[in-house]
């Protein structure tokens, strides 16, 4: 057994009795009522669904970034991880700094690419973690956008106090139609926001709009495994699995990474690479269940709202997912021609 996996056995463990206490406490404090009310929809395909669910995950990030930012940092995704680590809470903030990097690297094939960034656009830009690093390593001007006001805010308050407001700006924006002219980004960057959108061909062709002639596309997010030739869908467990955390996170209906790959190639991206990096962000979700188990997390959770709280309780799903090799976590990056 792995030190990962032993590592996740014991977290789980732990979290099966705090699942047990905060379920409790979460009916005498009338939150379990509300469940059917806040279900977002999963088969997302008019433009009434959509707000809906868009008005959804923009009261999710409302309701839980401070508590993230809290424990976690200013950075709202995985952590990359060389694999069977173990790490720290200081070592989980670098990783996801690290993760930062590995995406550049991979998608430019270097360290360094061979014409620096000028102009970045950060489509799901959380609190602006991944906007102000980009700004800070290559000197671009950046512009972030979120579902989220609360989010958009925060980024706006923490460029401020970094001294950063002339170089980054953010902004309550959908990805789907996104403001901002033709071919104005020479990096269009978007991690771990794909899997909120309810129309990945639209989102894709977004990116791709977006893009300048030559800019480098880098899409982070989370995918359902590659069906095989024989396959049509996901089996039944696994579609209800994922059912489950799509309920929780405010997730319309999954894609794989070979999906994205045609999507892109529909549009006549060049360059396109894709990878699964499963593997390097497996110490990840055991570490965010930790940090709820802690007195810190469990009443800041009590404090944050039932969307927060929902999400918390299904977190040992996405370890599950990623056990039974459903869910994947996945780079694919691309050029548009110049």
């Amino acid at each position: 057994m792995t030190t990962t996996t032993c590592y996740s056995v014991k977290i789980l463990s732990a979290f099966n009795t705090f699942q047990t206490t905060f379920s409790s406490a979460a009916t005498r404090l009338s939150f379990v009522g509300a469940r059917e009310q806040l279900k977002p929809p999963r088969a997302v395909t008019s433009s009434t669904e959509i707000e809906v669910l868009q008005k959804g995950i923009a009261e999710l990030y409302d309701e839980s970034s401070g508590l993230w930012e809290d424990i976690w940092g200013e950075h709202m995704h995985h952590g990359y991880y060389d694999p069977d680590s173990n790490v720290s809470i200081k070592d989980h903030r670098l990783a996801q700094i690290r993760m930062v990097e590995e995406s550049l690297a991979f998608a430019y094939g270097s360290a360094e690419p061979a014409e620096i960034p000028k102009k970045i656009v950060d489509v799901g830009c959380g609190i602006g973690g991944s906007s102000r690093y980009l700004v800070r390593k290559y000197g671009a001007q950046c512009q972030g956008i979120t579902l989220s006001p609360i989010q958009a805010q925060r980024a706006q308050a923490l460029a401020a106090a970094q001294g950063l407001s002339d170089k980054v700006s953010f902004q309550v924006g959908d990805a789907l139609n996104q403001p901002f002219p033709d071919g104005e980004f020479d990096l269009v960057w978007s991690m771990e926001s794909g899997e909120h959108m309810p129309n990945k061909k639209k989102f894709v062709s977004e990116l791709a709009r977006v893009a300048a002639p030559g800019a480098t596309i880098i899409l982070v997010t989370w995918c359902h495994r590659i069906l095989s030739p024989s396959e049509e869908s996901l089996r039944p467990d696994e579609k209800k699995l994922l059912d489950r955390i799509c309920d929780a996170y405010y997730l319309p209906a999954w894609c794989s990474a070979s999906d994205y790959v045609k999507l892109m190639e529909s549009l006549s991206l060049q360059d396109i690479k894709t990878a699964d990096w499963s593997e390097n962000v497996a110490p990840f979700w055991p570490a965010v269940i930790e940090s709820a188990l802690t007195w810190k997390g469990f009443t800041s959770l009590l404090r944050s709202g039932w969307k927060t709280i929902r999400g918390a309780l299904v977190m040992p799903l996405m370890i599950e997912g990623y056990k039974k090799d459903l869910i994947k976590f996945s780079i694919i990056t691309c050029r548009k021609p110049a």
